[in-house]
């Protein structure tokens, strides 16, 4: 049995995440309270995998978790997009007209801002997690409370669902990375039917130096699907190059690399990887 390590509780959007990239398999988590005690984790035993959320297609990157993946030495094997879902719970005695308080992630009420405006004798508080709202409402027993989160955690904490599919936007996603210690990656992925790769690089400070590198991947035919920067502490007015690239052909994915490699000041491969 695979033990996945993931930020959050059972019910949470890692969990649904974890069992959707894995539906074919028996898995156990690993629940994490940070995304640095999921590294924590995965470091402190290398045959637990990862899952970890990286983008959401209206909040935009996670920032942090670019750094703590850099620095944390794991490599990308996979990546799932999570259709995001959001239902409103609460205990099985109560119901609307007995509700005073609706809690939840401030990314989750922020998503769900026109629902909730439909809604304005509700106290809006915010928590640490949207499937935690719930756990916390059902072991406390807080009559009035209710939750939003996925419908999938009400089973898991005996609660009632008083309406699903309240989120404002219905077209919202968050990708998420599967992760490994690299000395188990190969166990998990073919990198010659991969598709994709993830990267990190650092440019001369100099006119031009990253045209010159996007130009190379055009000319090997390399599909760049994401570019997101980020600044070098210590280092002024320079930056670090997260990027996705999309590929048909291994081999000459590989030509790019040696190709772009001389322009660079750092280049470190996060993953080549199955992209969905």
């Amino acid at each position: 049995m695979r033990q996945i390590a993931i930020q959050g509780i059972r019910g949470s959007f890692h969990d649904i995440a974890a069992h959707q990239y894995f539906h074919d398999e028996e898995i156990g988590l690993i629940c994490c309270d940070s995304f640095e005690e999921l590294f924590g984790a995965m470091q402190a035993d290398s045959s637990y995998l990862g899952l970890m959320a990286i983008e959401n297609t209206i909040a935009g990157s996670l920032l942090h978790n670019y750094e703590l993946l850099r620095n944390s030495g794991m490599t990308i094997v996979g990546e799932h997009k999570l259709h995001i879902e959001h239902s409103i719970m609460c205990l099985p005695d109560d119901d609307w007209d007995s509700l005073t308080e609706v809690n939840s992630h401030p990314v989750a009420l922020a998503q769900c801002r026109g629902f909730l405006e439909g809604h304005p004798g509700l106290k809006i508080v915010e928590a640490t997690d949207t499937a935690g709202s719930a756990e916390t409402i059902k072991r406390l027993g807080l009559k009035g409370h209710a939750a939003i989160c996925h419908a999938g955690a009400a089973p898991l904490y005996g609660m009632k669902i008083l309406q699903e599919h309240i989120e404002d936007n219905k077209h919202n996603y968050t990708r998420f990375l599967v992760l490994s210690d690299p000395w188990s990656a190969d166990k998990l992925r073919d990198v010659h039917r991969s598709n994709k790769s993830s990267m990190v690089f650092a440019l001369p400070h100099s006119e031009g130096s990253l045209s010159q590198v996007l130009s190379i991947f055009t000319f090997y035919k390399i599909n760049l699907t994401k570019i997101q920067s980020l600044p070098i502490i210590g280092r002024e007015w320079e930056y670090l190059f997260y990027v996705d690239v999309t590929y048909d052909d291994y081999m000459r994915y590989h030509q790019s690399i040696d190709a772009v490699r001389p322009l660079l000041r750092e280049l470190k491969i996060l993953g080549e990887y199955e992209g969905k």
